[in-house]
């Protein structure tokens, strides 16, 4: 069967019929004639028969849907956080990489739902050759936001939209909580260290929510938006001096040997920092920053352990 056969087979497939008598979810996934239409990064995907198999390409959306408890077909290979480490193996199908998808495997697996997002999103044209395939892209102008949006389109493709909204809930009183401690903390800067090198992130980054979404005032206001950070000496941290200083120590993350973020800033120059002194370097959940992003569970325990941080109980 080639993959363009494979294209006009499946290219229905999607939620199920009993899922027609739900009220719509405006600007999410909407019931519309034969289906529901979902709105994602890519644009509408149009779902009209039961998702009974799904192949996920997106750690944030694996996250969310892991703990929704909806079943996963299939996952790309490659380093996981602890709390997803069990789609490394049977029964799910390894589909190739979040960079290079396996062609061959995901046909073979005949889905009725492909989801791509972030690392894994150059490569949607590809996969939704194959089978309807929805982007869960998360913005990083308004990462709660859209991150929220994403869940709740998920929430409704698989009929969880309730455990959706519960999640949801928690979530944001949580942030509310956390925003009224950190506007209290000080400021703050956050780094990531990898192969001893170091990186900083402030608003408007992939890591700003830290800043725009969970109150800690940056304690530098001018960092280089880019996707990598702006690549910082110790000398600049130590100028910088924040109150609280976050770490993602990225080859934690991947899995990388070598020395650690608290080898690398245990130096002369970092322990004359502010952070440094009080004991306020909070060293982040590498594997849910890194790896993860916008899932429900990750930001729920993020959320809770930068609160901990805060509060002086982790």
């Amino acid at each position: 069967m080639t993959i363009v056969t494979r294209r006009r087979e499946v290219l229905t497939a999607g939620l199920a019929l009993g899922l027609a008598g739900l009220l719509p979810m405006p600007g999410f996934a909407q019931q519309s004639g034969d289906g529901i239409l979902v709105r994602h990064a890519r644009g509408e995907t149009r779902l009209t028969k039961p998702v009974r198999k799904v192949l996920v390409f997106d750690m944030a959306a694996l996250d969310t849907l892991d703990s929704l408890g909806v079943p996963v077909a299939g996952v790309p290979t490659g380093q996981k956080p602890a709390h997803l480490a069990k789609y490394n193996g049977a029964p799910y199908a390894p589909i190739g990489t979040l960079f290079e998808p396996d062609y061959e495997a995901v046909n073979a697996a005949e889905p009725d739902l492909i989801i791509v997002g972030g690392r894994s999103a150059p490569k949607y044209a590809e996969l939704a050759a194959i089978a309807p395939t929805i982007d869960m892209t998360v913005r990083t102008d308004s990462f709660i936001a859209s991150a929220v949006e994403n869940a709740q389109t998920l929430g409704r493709i698989f009929g969880k939209d309730a455990e959706v909204d519960a999640k949801v809930k928690h979530l944001r009183a949580s942030i509310t909580d956390l925003k009224a401690t950190a506007a209290a903390a000080g400021k703050g800067l956050l780094i990531l260290t990898t192969g001893g090198k170091v990186s900083a992130y402030g608003p408007g980054s992939r890591f700003g929510l830290l800043h725009t979404d969970y109150g800690v005032r940056p304690a530098v206001e001018t960092l280089e938006v880019a996707n990598h950070g702006q690549a910082v000496s110790f000398e600049f941290i130590l100028q910088a001096n924040p109150d609280w200083l976050f770490v993602i120590d990225r080859d934690a993350a991947i899995g990388r040997e070598g020395q650690s973020a608290r080898q690398l800033l245990d130096n002369d120059i970092v322990r004359r920092t502010t952070a440094w002194q009080k004991g306020q370097v909070a060293y982040l959940n590498a594997g849910n920053w890194y790896l993860v992003g916008g899932g429900l569970a990750a930001m729920q325990q993020d959320v809770d352990d930068i609160k901990a941080a805060l509060s002086g109980k982790s």
